[in-house]
């Protein structure tokens, strides 16, 4: 984590209106967080490991690996940061599978509800 004072988020979606509408929700919300992005799980696990964001926004769905796998990768190599599914995979197994490694699920269509909801869990 580069600086405490303010949290880095790193946004992942292969979804450019995705992230778009998400970093627009926590600009509103959390002005002061840092926020970068990628469109892949792959890009994601690269970014994590140059950046150490504090917290991640990670589609499932996405080309290369899924965002539960980058998920996995993430955990595994920096299991203090807090990871959010934010996707509309919401079978119960997607659901589970997210739970057991420690991951909150949100399930989309991206609104300021879901993703204040996201906030509230990178904040606990």
């Amino acid at each position: 984590m580069e600086n405490n004072n303010t949290p880095l988020l790193l946004i992942v979606d292969d979804s450019r209106m995705s992230r778009m509408l998400i970093r627009a929700i926590i600009t509103d919300m959390r002005p002061s967080w840092r926020i970068i992005e990628a469109s892949t799980g792959d890009e994601s696990v690269k970014l994590t490991d140059e950046h150490l964001p504090d917290f991640v926004s990670m589609d499932v769905n996405m080309p290369g690996i899924s965002g539960l796998e980058a998920a996995g990768r993430i955990r595994i190599r920096h299991p203090e940061i807090k990871i959010v599914l934010c996707t509309a995979n919401i079978q119960e197994s997607t659901r589970e599978a997210a739970s057991k490694v420690g991951i909150h699920f949100v399930p989309k269509p991206i609104t300021a509800a879901t993703i204040g909801d996201a906030v509230a869990f990178f904040e606990s």
